[in-house]
């Protein structure tokens, strides 16, 4: 038999009238040692892909803050730092993209299939033990470190994946879009997606 504990919340913060922040986590809990996030909605896919508009070198430091900022929150309460996965970084970095060109926010990818499926295919499996888990943010019209860790702190469901000791590693992904379609209405945005994981 298999039992299923589904989570969830959304936070959406409106700052002043151009800027728009939306941070999302969901959590699964399936038997086995795998824990997943996951959003049911489906977004759909316009013609049209928008174009990253923001130099690699600024997303890649922004990732490192991003990083930076979760290890302190974690240190600060005894827990020990993640290390950087190059699967976990190629898996939020490949989600990021494809939300901003594919004009949708979920942790599903565009074809439906749930965010731990995507992961699986960057980061498989251990032996005996596997867990992942996601934040996905973003901004309009850029975001900071700062803001971003700010608003998944203040979000039970992130703050819970920034400080679950059961994480090793984790993976951020950036991206920044002039002009994205679909869920960010043609609007100037920066995703930003984590992939927690942990295996054995």
């Amino acid at each position: 038999m298999r039992t299923i504990v589904v989570t969830g919340a959304l936070a959406v913060l409106l700052l002043g009238c151009t800027q728009q922040a939306v941070a999302r986590s969901h959590a699964l809990q399936v038997p086995r040692q795998r824990s997943v996030s996951l959003f049911t909605r489906r977004a759909a896919a316009e013609a049209r892909p928008a174009r990253p508009a923001r130099p690699r070198n600024e997303l890649r430091a922004l990732g490192l803050d991003v990083l930076a900022r979760i290890n302190d929150q974690r240190g600060a309460r005894g827990l020990r730092p993640l290390r950087v996965s190059r699967g976990l970084t190629a898996a939020a970095a490949y989600h990021s993209r494809e939300m901003g060109l594919n004009g949708f926010f979920e942790h599903e990818s565009v074809n439906g299939a749930p965010f731990w499926k995507r992961i699986e295919r960057f980061y498989p499996s251990g032996r005996s033990r596997w867990a992942v888990g996601e934040n996905i943010f973003y901004e309009s019209p850029d975001t900071t470190a700062r803001s971003t860790v700010h608003e998944w702190m203040t979000s039970p469901p992130h703050r819970e994946n920034i400080l679950s000791p059961e994480w090793r590693e984790i993976g951020i992904g950036a991206a920044h879009f002039a002009s994205a379609k679909g869920t960010f209405g043609g609007d100037s945005v920066t995703i930003v997606t984590a992939d927690f994981g942990a295996r054995g």
